[in-house]
């Protein structure tokens, strides 16, 4: 081989080498990127994590001690079990300053969840139903029931109304509403007519238009209490449709960076008596997107009879009602009255009655029948589900008469 030729062949090799050097290069930046990018995620990862514990064990009920439904024989676990989880949005906030416990539910929604086909059965129950309510002993709006007895005598009436175990609830206010709708990006709903309906703060500030559209919080919360141009069933359904919304956009891979904001939400405005464990659970209803959701409806009349306004329920629909719900939970209505009967049998037989006689120095300690543990609020002689209790409270129903008509 001549010189020339060695020479030729060494500076082709040259040039060569500046391209290979390149390509490793390129190909050596894409990898560190590529793992910066894993590292950001499986942090950003962890943090949500924490957040969302942090989150969940701020809006942890620690004054609940109910460790089950007295419709069930055991504690369910949502990772293996049915289960049934209801909606409480209480019509109260903090510039509102109600109260929490004495305010009235503004939403009620029960959701039956099952864990085989991880379907869901969601009912709106009606806020002037005409229902018995356990903790006073008589019938009256289920709206009441809240401010009454609080959370737990709202769970006692949904679950005489329906004969169903209530095995969760999540109690949030208008605050916590707005500001999950907002840390969402709004919600896609469609808005079946124009309205000009009152804010959080009961000034008629929100003005929307019909059709498709994208709502902020306070739109959404205007949206979902109006039933000045309807009546009971269209507010559930669109208080429904709101939350279906609310589901779909919350379980899409673009509201991933806006957890932050919803897991504050919920923390500073919200109670349940999930912990953060049992609601891990929940995500495999959301790993394929939004999982199937049927709607239910309570039907019924409007009564006016007394003098004030009432939505009184079909009987015939309401026991096709409890059916569906049974078979959802894989329950049936022999089991549930079974169970129920044994949980009488057992508080019947642990419950003493408390007398205090001064005069001869003998005192004797009461322990509440409930099984669950209850201690109500503002009635200390409410004895749980069935019982005709003497009601103590200073909440009158009559006060909201006139303006629930």
């Amino acid at each position: 081989m001549t010189n020339s030729r060695v020479q030729a062949k060494k500076e082709k090799k040259a040039r060569k080498a500046p391209k290979k050097k390149k390509k490793h290069l390129v190909l050596k930046t894409f990898l560190i990127l590529f793992a910066l990018m894993l590292v950001s995620a499986g942090a950003y990862a962890f943090y949500l994590y924490k957040q969302g514990e942090k989150a969940a064990n701020k809006a942890y009920d620690k004054d609940n001690t109910r460790v089950k439904s007295e419709l069930r024989d055991a504690k369910v676990e949502p990772l293996k079990d049915n289960i049934s989880i209801l909606f409480v949005g209480i019509d109260d906030s903090q510039k509102r300053e109600q109260g929490s416990d004495h305010s009235r539910s503004d939403a009620l929604m029960l959701a039956t969840l099952n864990n085989k086909d991880k379907s869901v059965k969601l009912l709106s129950i009606p806020r002037d139903s005409y229902v018995y309510i356990p903790y006073v002993g008589h019938d009256d709006k289920i709206t009441h029931a809240h401010a009454f007895g609080g959370t737990q005598a709202t769970i006692d009436t949904v679950e005489n109304l329906l004969d169903v175990p209530v095995d969760y609830y999540y109690r949030l206010n208008f605050d916590a509403f707005i500001q999950i709708v907002n840390a969402l990006g709004g919600v896609d709903v469609n808005v079946p007519y124009a309205m000009h309906e009152l804010d959080e703060n009961d000034k008629r500030t929100v003005d929307l238009k019909p059709g498709m559209q994208t709502l902020n919080g306070r739109e959404a919360l205007a949206l979902a209490r109006t039933r000045h141009q309807d009546n009971d069933i269209k507010r559930g359904e669109r208080q429904q449709m709101i939350l279906e919304a609310i589901i779909k956009k919350a379980s899409s891979i673009s509201s991933i960076t806006k957890y932050d904001d919803i897991l504050n939400a919920v923390g500073n405005n919200m109670k349940t008596n999930m912990t953060f464990g049992e609601m891990k659970s929940l995500a495999a209803y959301l790993k394929n997107g939004m999982p199937q959701v049927d709607s239910l409806t309570l039907k019924g009349y409007d009564d006016m009879s007394t003098g004030v306004y009432y939505y009184k329920l079909d009987q015939n629909n309401l026991a096709q009602i409890k059916k569906t719900l049974q078979n959802h939970l894989g329950l049936t209505a022999s089991e549930i009255n079974k169970t129920k009967q044994n949980n009488t049998d057992t508080n019947t037989n642990t419950n003493t009655n408390t007398n205090t006689n001064t005069n001869n120095g003998t005192t004797n300690t009461n322990t509440n029948g409930y099984g669950s543990g209850y201690q109500s609020g503002s009635n200390n002689n409410y004895s749980g589900s069935g019982s005709g209790s003497s009601y103590n409270s200073n909440y009158n129903s009559n006060n909201y008469s006139n303006n629930n008509q």
